[in-house]
């Protein structure tokens, strides 16, 4: 998969095994990051904004890619492949108008690396009144049940947890999409544990201008859309120095977090993602949030999101459930995702 924070492809080789009645085990073998080129990068950022032929063409050349990239990682490890489940990079995420689109084309990876693949995971959910958004949370309850919550911090800070109505997921707020860009703007691809927010200064007018964007919203799911058309905008309204844009990003995303797990009573977190590295936003979330916050280790913390979507592929593969509808509010759980057999 690809997230939003443009960190890379995420390649990820599991086991499963779930007899019904037992909880379902896994394992993470091997895992690992592509980093994209910058010409890959500067694409898949500015897809959104060609023409619908543009789009296409870059669906299947960014579809070759992942195929390369699989079949090099199959290689490399010495791997026997019962299935590839692919997410793809989010490009269009418009819900309310009846999609969400993800570029790197199925049908081109199962025919360029002869293995069936899993992919479009979202597109039944929305069809079904959902967000088709979050998919995680179904891993996070099968697979990682023991904690209270489950908070992923990518581009986009999302979180899940139990309660008496079943799973419940929902994206919060920005932070790694917001920090990375202005990092890159200090000449830096990301901030490296929060040192150079840890340097500026928290500018309390932005942070209010921050949280009553956020405020605005009242949806399940956030997009590139509201990080380019409302979050980037108000931080323009605030000629601050960047290091200070970088300080007051963090506080607004920690105390985000922190309310949405105060609210909800929640007494542990599973933090993953790459904002877990961030030290000094980990330092600014124990300020507002009294429970226990749990970073496990290095390959949980980078890998879990690619983990859980093979996982919502083998589920689909096995035609059960991998889409909550008390999660993306679909008028009904559903198996999910688009499947190109090879034989």
């Amino acid at each position: 998969m690809s997230g939003t924070s443009l960190d890379g492809l995420d390649l990820a080789y599991c086991e499963f095994s779930w007899d019904d009645g037992i909880v379902p085990a896994y394992r993470l073998l091997h895992a690992e990051t592509i980093a994209y080129s910058a010409a890959l990068k500067k694409s898949l950022q500015q897809a959104y904004s060609g023409s619908a032929e543009q789009y296409f063409e870059s669906n299947a050349t960014y579809g070759s890619f992942i195929a390369a990239e699989i079949q090099a990682f199959i290689q490399k490890h010495g791997l026997i492949t019962d299935f590839i489940a692919s997410h793809g990079h989010t490009v269009f995420h418009r819900p309310a108008l009846g999609f969400s689109t993800q570029m790197g084309c199925g049908a081109t990876i199962a025919a360029h690396t002869d293995i069936t693949t899993v992919c479009d995971f979202r597109s039944l959910d929305v069809a079904n009144g959902g967000q088709g958004a979050p998919l995680v949370p179904i891993g996070d309850e099968l697979l990682f049940g023991q904690y209270a919550a489950c908070l992923n911090l990518g581009g986009i800070a999302n979180i899940s947890f139990g309660s008496d109505q079943g799973r419940k997921a929902f994206d919060i707020c920005v932070i790694n999409m917001a920090l990375n860009h202005f990092s890159e703007m200090m000449g830096r691809p990301y901030d490296d544990g929060g040192e150079l927010a840890a340097s500026g200064r928290i500018q309390e007018p932005l942070l209010k201008a921050l949280n009553a964007a956020q405020a605005r919203q009242n949806h399940r799911s956030l997009g590139r859309e509201f990080f380019e058309k409302e979050f980037l905008p108000v931080t323009r309204a605030f000629p601050v120095p960047v290091e200070d844009i970088l300080a007051t990003c963090v506080e607004h995303s920690a105390q985000q977090i922190a309310q949405v797990l105060r609210e909800k009573n929640l007494k542990n977190v599973l933090v993953t993602g790459g904002g877990a590295y961030n030290t000094y936003f980990i330092e600014r979330l124990k300020t507002y949030y009294p429970g226990d916050i749990i970073v496990p280790d290095d390959l949980t913390i980078q890998f879990k999101e690619a983990l859980v979507f093979a996982f919502l592929g083998y589920l689909r593969l096995r035609d059960k459930t991998n889409t909550l509808k008390s999660v993306t509010g679909a008028k009904s759980d559903s198996v999910g995702g688009a499947v190109y057999f090879v034989k």
